[in-house]
């Protein structure tokens, strides 16, 4: 599918969501996804890195698959310098 044709694809799906939670979800992480691509940074990972990142992010959404800070510094804490 060609640019154009995907933007009116997309443009087609929002337009059926009412529901304005949704919409300020879909609104945020297409914000942030063009916030990553002005930055360069998302343009520097190839296709691999950019399916890791959007996984990491979807089950981030998760809280069971969260670990809290304090735990984390605890096993990584042998690694500190100084």
């Amino acid at each position: 599918m060609e640019t154009i044709e995907l933007k009116s694809q997309l443009h087609r799906l929002i337009d059926q969501l009412n529901d304005p939670v949704i919409l300020d979800q879909y609104y945020e992480e297409i914000k942030r996804i063009v916030n990553l691509s002005k930055s360069g940074l998302w343009d520097s990972l190839n296709e691999d890195q950019k399916q890791e990142v959007l996984l990491s992010f979807e089950e981030s959404e998760n809280d069971d698959n969260l670990v809290d800070h304090e735990t984390v510094m605890k096993k990584y804490n042998q690694w500190r310098i100084g």
